[in-house]
């Protein structure tokens, strides 16, 4: 018995109107349910809410505006969703619609009672359709793309592969659309050398991601033990084929180094609004000696940001690594130098750490 994530991008649920791929997501549906079948738990994450809430109030184009994102995801999620429960049901198979925010990845609390649910869902042979609650989240605290999502998914529930569907039929050493002599690359074992390709961020008319989120969601999801597959969704048997292991698509092997998956969503999917520079010391107390960062030592400050905001952290030598501050850009730079002491009579309600351990992870 395995776990299995499978996601749809955009370009795979909906059509450049909008409309449903009914065949592809009944294609691709029988398959999660041939698998369900034989004992495997599986679980779908889904784009396409926008694309549909688009088409059924005939938006030309994909709205820029968080509240036009916002409201037509609201108007289209009610039939995606449907669609994903009608496909299913025709086979026997109980879906449960499960819509996701950034809180309920970060904060410790709202995290195991997602991971709850969705093993109780399993437990009960229920399969789940995930997407980002679009209705209620910004750009903030948003996962940015249903990549990320899923990656973090595949996290919070252990499993053992991540299946990524889009429109090619996976990673190339350039774009295959305006290089003919680009590649497709059937396996990576080693992220660092994926530098040397052309790895682009372009997308769909209806969608938010694109082959660079999917490599960066492909290293979270290998750097927590899961092997990952990006293939083409369109092309019949797909996610049978990487299940199996059989050719087609590129796949990613589990690294050996492991985070956890806060730590892996604080690195690759949280926005950084800001820059801190801290001094060597300060520098060598984060990469070696586990421990916060402190405004004492802060040398520099720069960007627009909020307590609670993503910032990267440098020293002289480059990136030290990336955390979530607990001081305002202005409140940072009053304190920047101080000490403890020194900060709390200048600030009586700030934290001692401008940057606290286990909301830090390294460059």
């Amino acid at each position: 018995m395995a776990r299995i994530v499978i996601k749809l991008g955009s370009s795979i649920v909906a059509d450049d109107g909008g409309n449903i791929r009914a065949q592809t997501l009944a294609e691709v549906c029988d398959q999660a349910v041939a698998l369900h079948a034989r004992g495997d738990e599986v679980v779908i994450v889904t784009s396409g809410a926008i694309a549909c809430g688009m088409r059924m109030m005939e938006l030309a184009e994909r709205p820029r505006a968080i509240d036009e994102l916002q409201a037509a995801s609201a108007v289209g999620q009610g039939q995606l969703y449907r669609t994903y429960e009608e496909l299913l049901s025709r086979h026997g198979v109980k879906a449960a619609q499960v819509l996701l925010t950034f809180f309920d990845m970060s904060a410790r609390t709202h995290y195991l009672n997602a991971r709850q649910t969705l093993e109780r869902l399993l437990e009960w042979r229920v399969m789940a359709i995930i997407n980002e609650n679009d209705t209620t989240t910004t750009d903030e605290i948003s996962f940015g793309d249903n990549d990320f999502l899923a990656a973090q998914v595949a996290i919070l529930i252990g499993a053992d592969l991540l299946v990524l569907l889009t429109d090619t039929d996976g990673l190339y050493s350039a774009d295959p659309d305006s290089n003919p002599d680009a590649v497709l690359i059937e396996e990576v074992n080693d992220f660092e050398l994926l530098s040397q390709l052309e790895i682009g961020h372009a997308t769909s008319a209806l969608g938010s991601g694109g082959m660079k989120s999917k490599v960066v969601a492909a290293e979270m999801a290998t750097a927590a033990g899961i092997a990952t597959v990006i293939t083409n969704g369109r092309r019949s048997g797909s996610v049978t084929d990487a299940v199996g292991g059989n050719s087609g698509g590129t796949r990613f092997a589990p690294q050996e180094v492991r985070y956890s998956s806060f730590k892996l969503w604080l690195k690759y999917a949280k926005p950084s609004h800001g820059r801190i520079t801290v001094d060597a010391g300060a520098a060598r107390a984060l990469r070696d000696g586990g421990t916060s960062l402190l405004p004492v030592g802060v040398l520099d400050v720069s960007g627009r940001f909020d307590a609670g905001d993503g910032v990267d952290i440098f020293d002289g030598d480059g990136p030290v690594g990336k955390g979530i501050c607990n001081y305002s850009v202005a409140e940072l730079r009053q304190v920047k130098g101080m000490k403890s002491s020194q900060v709390r009579e200048l600030l009586p309600r700030a934290t001692d750490e401008a940057v606290h351990r286990d909301y830090f992870v390294l460059a």
